[in-house]
C-alpha cells in the first residue's frame, strides 16, 4: 500500500459511517493483538475545550522529556495530523504501514460474516498499533462522539480521565438534557483512575462526581477563583494559577485560560504518578502550546480570526471573545456549518455583532449544509448575507468589504473541516499582501 492507495482506502471507509458500540472495537483489537492494553493513557471526553487541553497537556510532558503519543479529531489541514508523537505527525510510510495490518483484519472479520469497522475504530486502532511501536510513554486521548460508547473506551486502564466543558450538543445520539449528555461522556471513568474536571454545570458534575465515586477514584474539580492576575490578549495571554505565577500562553480566547488551568491540575496530579514536571518545564510547555483553528489569528491585514465553533456552547464562547476583543470594530463572518449541527442555534449567538455574514458550503463534506441554505438561515435574523461560491471567493470578498478600514476583523467559523483550507488560503492572501507593501515602501 503506497500513501496515494492509503488515501482512497480511507476515502472508501466513509461509506460505513459512524456507530456507536464497543463490540465491533474489540474484536478489532482482539485480533491486531491488543496494543491498547501495553499503553499509558489520559483519556479527555468534553462537547468544547478537549483538543486545546490535549494540546497543552501533551506539549508539556513533551517539554519533560516523556514521549507523548496523541490522538486527536477532527484535525484541520492533513490527515496524518491524527495520529502525532512527540508534537509530529504520522509518517506517510507508517500510516501505510498501520492502515494495510489493519485493513488485512477488517477484511478477515468481513470474511466471516461480522460487521465492518467504521472509519473512527480503524483509525483508532491504527493510533494504537503506532504508539505501541513509537515506545510512547503516555498517550493523550480524545474521544470521538460522547465517551461510553466511543470507540476509544475499548482502553481499560487510563491513569487519568479529564473532562473539559460539557455542554449540548449532538443530542440524537446523546441525550436530550444537560444529565444524559455528561453520563454519556463520565463512562469513560474506569476504577481507581485519577478524574479530573473544568468547571461545569451543577447538575454536570454532579453526575461526574457520583461515577467517580462508583469507581473509586479521586476527582479534582476546577476552581475559577484560583485563577488570578488575568491579562487577555489577542496574540499572548497571561495568567497565576494556584502557586503558579505569571504562566504565559500563546492561544487566544479567554477560555484558553480555563482549559490551561485544567490541564495543569492534570500535569500536577500526574506528578503522584511518577510524570514528574518542573515548573519551568511547565511554563514553556504551555506557552509553547498551539492549537490551529481555535481563534487564531491568522492575517494581520485586515485582522482575520479562524474559530471551530461549531455549536451553541461554542459559538456562545465565540460571541464572548468579540464583544471582550473587538468592541467598537466592523466585524465580517465568514459561516460554514454542517446540516446536522444546531446552526440556528449557532447564528442566534452570534449575529449581532456582524456587520455582514458570507456563507460558504464547507467543500469535500457529504454533511456540508450549502452556503445557499445558510443564507436563507441567517436571513432569518440578518439582513446582510451574501453567498460565495467558494473558500476563495470568500476570503476576498471578506477582505474587499474590510477595505482598508484598520477597525475590520473577519471572523471565519464553523465547522472545522472546512478551516485548514480556509487558513491556507488567508495566510497566503495576508503574506502576498504583506509582499506587495514591502516592495511599494521599498520603491
Amino acid at each position: 500500500m503506497n500513501y496515494r492507495e492509503a488515501m482512497e482506502y480511507v476515502e472508501s471507509l466513509q461509506k460505513y459511517g459512524s456507530v456507536l458500540g464497543l463490540a465491533n472495537m474489540e474484536e478489532l483489537c482482539r485480533r491486531l493483538g491488543n496494543p491498547q492494553d501495553e499503553l499509558k493513557f489520559i483519556h479527555i471526553a468534553g462537547t468544547n475545550g478537549k483538543g486545546s487541553v490535549l494540546a497543552y497537556i501533551s506539549t508539556v510532558l513533551h517539554e519533560a522529556g516523556y514521549r507523548v503519543g496523541r490522538y486527536i479529531s477532527p484535525v484541520i489541514t492533513d490527515y496524518r495530523e491524527r495520529f502525532q508523537v512527540g508534537g509530529r505527525p504520522i509518517s506517510k510510510a507508517g500510516l501505510c504501514k498501520y492502515l494495510e495490518q489493519t485493513r488485512e483484519v477488517v477484511q478477515q472479520m468481513e470474511a466471516e460474516g461480522l460487521s465492518h469497522p467504521t472509519p473512527f475504530e480503524i483509525e483508532t486502532a491504527v493510533a494504537f498499533l503506532y504508539f505501541l511501536d513509537k515506545k510512547c510513554d503516555i498517550v493523550v486521548l480524545e474521544t470521538g462522539l460522547g465517551g461510553r460508547l466511543d470507540a476509544t473506551n475499548i482502553i481499560q486502564t487510563p491513569i487519568c480521565t479529564v473532562f473539559a466543558s460539557i455542554s449540548m450538543d449532538h443530542m440524537a445520539v446523546l441525550g436530550n438534557t444537560l444529565e444524559e449528555i455528561a453520563l454519556q461522556k463520565a463512562g469513560i471513568i474506569k476504577e481507581d483512575s485519577l478524574v479530573i474536571s473544568a468547571q461545569q454545570r451543577p447538575e454536570v458534575l454532579q453526575v461526574i462526581g457520583r461515577m467517580a465515586k462508583e469507581h473509586r477514584c479521586r476527582m479534582t474539580v476546577v476552581d475559577g477563583s484560583d485563577i488570578r492576575q488575568v491579562k487577555y490578549g489577542l496574540t499572548k495571554q497571561r495568567f497565576s494559577y494556584k502557586s503558579y505565577k505569571k504562566l504565559e500562553i500563546d492561544l487566544s480566547g479567554q477560555y484558553q485560560i480555563e482549559n490551561a488551568a485544567l490541564a495543569i491540575e492534570v500535569i500536577d496530579a500526574l506528578q503522584e504518578e511518577g510524570f514528574l514536571v518542573s515548573e519551568e518545564q511547565l511554563r514553556y510547555g504551555l506557552k509553547k502550546t498551539e492549537w490551529p483553528g481555535r481563534f487564531q489569528v491568522i492575517g494581520k491585514t485586515p485582522v482575520f480570526i479562524a474559530d471551530g465553533a461549531h455549536n451553541e456552547d461554542a459559538a456562545r464562547r465565540l460571541a464572548e471573545s468579540i464583544r471582550f476583543y473587538f468592541t467598537d470594530r466592523r466585524i465580517l463572518y465568514i459561516m460554514g456549518v454542517l446540516k446536522d449541527k444546531e446552526y440556528d442555534k449557532i447564528i442566534q449567538a452570534t449575529y449581532p455583532y456582524a456587520e455582514h455574514i458570507i456563507t460558504v458550503t464547507p467543500p469535500h463534506n457529504s454533511r456540508a449544509m450549502s452556503g445557499y441554505e445558510l443564507a436563507q438561515a441567517v436571513k432569518e435574523y440578518h439582513e446582510c448575507v451574501t453567498v460565495a461560491d467558494s473558500l476563495q471567493e470568500a476570503v476576498e470578498l471578506s477582505c474587499l468589504l474590510a477595505g482598508d478600514d484598520k477597525k475590520a476583523v473577519v471572523i471565519a467559523f464553523g465547522s472545522l473541516s472546512f478551516l485548514g483550507e480556509l487558513i491556507s488560503i488567508a495566510e497566503h492572501r495576508d503574506m502576498i499582501r504583506r509582499d506587495s507593501h514591502g516592495k511599494s515602501e521599498q520603491n
